[in-house]
């Protein structure tokens, strides 16, 4: 069962990170990651440690501008010392670290993110049981619980090119959700 995934990236891709831990919470996962607590009382190095050995998977984000991260290579190493799931998620064009580079990644590029979050979604769906969707209302900002749509009529929305369509349980206004990323849509 996977709970808690630790989000590894280059320093200058904490835009790309805050995207996808918004996408986990949505689908009810825990994520970490060494960027987000800078408070200067637990050391960078024990973040990393305690993010990994607690988390169930590790997704990588690589870009052109954090692919050489000495850091991010080491996560990688770490991860892999402790047999995690890792699931690379690759802008186009860039070359999988060595100790990757069999895996098959999720391409993206910045037009597409939303796309890659969405087959990493159906990824993780495939691998453990997702089964509720926490939902901040953009009406009344009340956060709702709702159960995850089936993967059909996900499918289904996003050949049609349509969203998903739910209703907030306290202001009972109509929401549209972004079949990839369950997230609402404004």
């Amino acid at each position: 069962m996977i709970d808690t995934i630790y989000i590894s990236h280059g320093k200058g891709d904490d835009h790309l990170a805050r995207e996808l831990a918004r996408t986990l919470w949505t689908v009810n996962l825990e994520s970490l990651s060494s960027s987000y607590d800078e408070s200067g009382y637990i050391l960078p190095e024990q973040q990393i440690r305690f993010g990994i050995n607690r988390s169930d998977c590790m997704i990588i984000l690589l870009t052109k501008n954090g692919c050489n991260s000495p850091q991010l290579n080491q996560e990688i190493g770490l991860a892999m010392g402790n047999n995690h799931l890792i699931v690379p998620l690759a802008e186009e064009g860039v070359e999988l670290p060595v100790l990757i580079r069999r895996f098959h990644p999720i391409r993206f590029s910045e037009d597409n993110f939303a796309d890659a979050l969405g087959k990493l979604v159906y990824s993780l769906r495939q691998l453990t049981r997702l089964e509720w969707l926490k939902i901040s209302c953009p009406h009344c900002g009340e956060e709702m619980t709702q159960y995850i749509t089936p993967q059909d009529q996900v499918d289904t929305a996003i050949i049609a090119g349509t969203n998903l369509e739910t209703m907030c349980s306290y202001c009972e206004n109509k929401l549209f959700l972004d079949p990839r990323t369950f997230r609402p849509i404004t």
